[in-house]
């Protein structure tokens, strides 16, 4: 049975599970009782503050369809100027929040490139998905990072743009 992109992505959010990846589980888990380090992402309209050097636009979408103008618009300029999270090798705890957005929405951090359609990045790179993220709603997700590799992350369900992470020792 063949899939589209976009249901897979509505899929994967509702809790769906089609994708895993070896070495990535989302987690509910307690950072305290683990030896992940934690970063904190917050969620407004159409944007992750942290990434774009803690800037609000201030938008207020009503749906995933205006932030996809939004960043039509300006989604390019913006990601040109954030910077990558540079990180070292090793556990982290992406602790995401929905500050301001009236509608669920989710996280999505990957391998760089990572295709779900391609039965061996499933196998071989990292993807760490979930959703949930009602209004004011914080969300844990644990993942693995090795050293070497790029990672993007980004929320298809508040369309923001693929932010970079790079990991270096």
């Amino acid at each position: 049975m063949k899939y589209s992109k976009g249901l897979l992505v509505a899929m994967a959010y509702a809790g769906i599970s089609m994708v895993v990846s070896v070495g990535a589980a989302i987690s509910t888990a307690n950072a305290a009782q683990t030896d992940a380090t934690v970063v904190v992402l917050t969620q407004t309209g159409c944007q992750f503050l942290e990434s774009e050097g803690g800037t609000n636009h201030g938008y207020m979408p009503k749906n995933a369809d205006d932030c996809k103008e939004i960043n039509m618009l300006s989604g390019a300029v913006r990601l040109a100027k954030a910077k990558p999270l540079k990180l070292k090798p090793g556990k982290y705890i992406f602790r995401v929040t929905n500050k301001n957005v009236p509608y669920t929405l989710g996280f999505w951090l990957r391998s760089e490139g990572y295709s779900p359609f391609n039965p061996l990045h499933k196998l071989s790179k990292t993807s760490v998905s979930g959703g949930g993220l009602d209004l004011g709603t914080t969300r844990d997700y644990a993942v693995t990072l090795k050293a070497g590799e790029s990672y993007e992350y980004s929320c298809p369900l508040n369309p923001t743009p693929d932010y970079k992470i790079v990991v270096t020792q």
